[in-house]
């Protein structure tokens, strides 16, 4: 969520970063319900000196044994009366300006490059070289059906398209793969924790899902709770309404979660396969840091994600994301993007944020500074560490022998206990 105070101060400017992101905004009706706002506050406090003044004359009256002027006691309910109405239209303007507040994303950070969408983003670097098969690549839901561990059509049959059935040595490579992440992070400082795949509104609204983005999401009909899409939003809420000591600055946190999107802004798109599905898994990386510090922690995020593909012997490439692509809570995006060798192209794997403030102030979690006291909004960051069932994919596709069995990267050979998967 933005600071009122710096649209106020800034609009011109913010107006422009919108325009940055191809949204047209008038925050002039905000400006007004501000306005508004503030003229009721002022309007409210004189009506109840007022009041207060008009209940002392009546103390005193009865202090000294005389009955009350009716014509006090009528005014006294006459102001009570337009105190009740103008703080009901207090509320409303106040519902008005945070639900404007709520729907807009954040300030890009100024290194994020000026573009429409995805094809002006830009390439930071390539990391690692793709396999050059002395075959035609399948792809991976070909590879995962003819070895046995995919069964798409069962899916299909239990619960509709996008989704998967994971079978025999399957389910052992994707259990490794999660294991392999939670301990690979663990051992650059991250520590582990679960949350509830249930989370309420107001954690929703918190990471910035709601209320924009409401039709992604799976909502349980009877209560007021939402699957989630990813651990990003029961992580980083773990200390909403929260003040931390700068002392216990960063906090780094590693997760694993199933998490759940309806994907309905892309129809149509990767109906095959593991790489768009309502139900996936996993590893979420998260971090609570103070501001002055959280450019650095971005970049060495995006290093963490990617030194689980680099072990694993995937080749990936590191994007930065434009103004057109970047996410509504972001302030800047890196995206790593495996390479596929069925599709021939790379794919996002992993993406790493920088919130900066907008996370934490819709959260109202805070940092103390020992030295002078001083509180206000920390940094959030977060980043898939990595996405389970596109690197099962990315596994399947970049390991493919020519007779149809799968190799098992090195690093990954003590978890599944097997080092290839065979026809």
């Amino acid at each position: 969520m933005l600071d009122i105070k710096v649209i106020r101060e800034k609009v011109k400017e913010i107006e422009r970063a919108m325009l940055n992101r191809n949204l047209d905004i008038d925050f002039n009706r905000l400006l007004n319900w501000d306005t508004e706002r503030k003229t009721l506050v002022g309007e409210i406090e004189q009506l109840r000196l007022k009041r207060n003044k008009e209940s002392e004359k009546i103390g005193k009256l009865k202090r000294e044994g005389k009955e009350p002027v009716p014509e006090l006691l009528t005014e006294i309910n006459e102001i009570r009366s337009i105190i009740q109405e103008r703080e009901k239209q207090l509320l409303t303007v106040e519902r008005q300006i945070e639900d404007f507040l709520l729907r807009i994303p954040n300030i890009l950070d100024e290194s994020v490059p000026v573009g429409k969408d995805a094809e002006d983003n830009k390439i930071i670097r390539f990391v690692g070289e793709p396999e050059k098969f002395s075959f035609k690549p399948r792809h991976h839901w070909e590879i995962g059906e003819k070895l046995g561990i995919l069964d798409f059509a069962a899916a299909s049959k239990i619960s509709g398209p996008h989704f998967a059935v994971l079978k025999n040595e399957g389910c052992v490579l994707e259990r490794s793969l999660i294991s392999f992440f939670l301990d690979t992070h663990k051992k650059k400082g991250y520590k582990e924790i679960m949350t509830p795949y249930l989370v309420n509104q107001a954690s929703m609204k918190g990471t910035g899902q709601l209320p924009n983005f409401e039709e992604d999401l799976f909502k349980c009909a009877n209560d007021d709770l939402y699957l989630i899409p990813t651990a990003e939003v029961p992580v980083t809420n773990v200390y909403r309404d929260e003040i931390l000591e700068e002392s216990a600055l960063p906090q780094k946190y590693v997760s694993y979660s199933a998490c759940f999107r309806r994907e309905s802004g892309s129809y149509g798109k990767d109906t095959k396969g593991l790489i768009r599905n309502h139900q996936f898994d996993k590893v979420e990386l998260v971090k609570f840091v103070r501001p002055e510090i959280s450019d650095e922690e971005l970049e060495s995020l995006v290093l963490d994600a990617g030194n689980v593909l680099e072990l694993l012997g995937l080749p990936y490439r590191v994007v930065l994301l434009s103004t057109g692509d970047t996410g509504f809570s972001s302030a800047k995006t890196y995206d790593l993007e495996v390479w596929l060798a069925g599709d021939g192209m790379y794919r996002e794997i992993s993406s790493c944020s920088n919130f900066k403030d907008f996370q934490a102030r819709r959260m109202n979690i805070k940092v103390k500074y020992s030295q002078n006291k001083k509180r206000e909004f920390l940094h959030t960051l977060n980043g898939s560490g990595v996405a389970v069932g596109r690197t099962f994919a990315a596994i399947l596709e970049n390991y493919q022998q020519e007779d149809g069995s799968v190799v098992i990267p090195a690093a990954l050979r003590r978890y599944t206990g097997f080092d290839v998967i065979k026809p």
